[in-house]
């Protein structure tokens, strides 16, 4: 896991954005329960969150 600073990747105005790399997938977020959703679903059981998946 790596947590870096990477400018407003042309979508300042909607927030920031998780990416999961080696899958490629592109996540927007709210809250912390969003971020939770995405670890518990995505990185511990594989499967993509598709209601934050940009």
């Amino acid at each position: 896991m790596r947590i870096n600073s990477a400018g407003c990747l042309d979508r300042c105005e909607l927030g920031p954005v998780i990416v999961v790399y080696p899958d490629e997938v592109w996540y927007h977020y709210l809250d912390c329960e969003d971020v939770d959703e995405i670890i518990d679903e995505h990185l511990v059981k594989g499967q993509v969150v598709d209601r934050l998946k940009i």
